[in-house]
């Protein structure tokens, strides 16, 4: 499922933990990093707030991301990667996340850009699939 503002979303085989956990394991196996991890319907529920299940995960590689932000430094707002696990309101779980275009575009990236872009894109579209069991 492709939304706007250049967000893809991936239906998943697996509930929300699980298939973060099979994206970490992944990008981590893969030579990335994982920065973060962070649980969202747990935040809600400590202000007693409900939330369907929906985890964030963010991750990359410095090789990956630097040269985007050496076209234009503006563009680490967006970086590193970010994937959101969430379940819909009928019990359907995705895997989401901006596109690499996306970013390029949103920042204006040139040239010098579009190798690390390409990578990029390629890599996540890989990770993704894994991750939702779609590969």
């Amino acid at each position: 499922m492709s939304g706007s503002q250049g967000i893809v979303s991936v239906e998943s085989r697996f509930g929300v933990t699980e298939t973060l956990d099979r994206l970490a394991e992944t990008v981590t196996r893969l030579g990335l990093h994982v920065f973060a991890r962070i649980d969202h319907m747990a935040g809600a529920q400590d202000v007693g707030l409900l939330l369907r299940p929906t985890q964030l995960l963010i991750f990359g590689n410095p090789k990956g991301g630097t040269p985007l932000m050496q076209d234009k430094q503006i563009a680490g707002i967006d970086l590193p990667v970010k994937a959101l696990a969430w379940e819909d309101e009928h019990g359907k779980v995705w895997l989401s996340y901006n596109t690499a275009e996306w970013i390029a575009v949103r920042h204006g990236l040139g040239d010098a850009s579009v190798a690390a872009v390409q990578a990029i894109a390629s890599g996540i579209d890989k990770v993704i699939g894994l991750a939702a069991g779609r590969e």
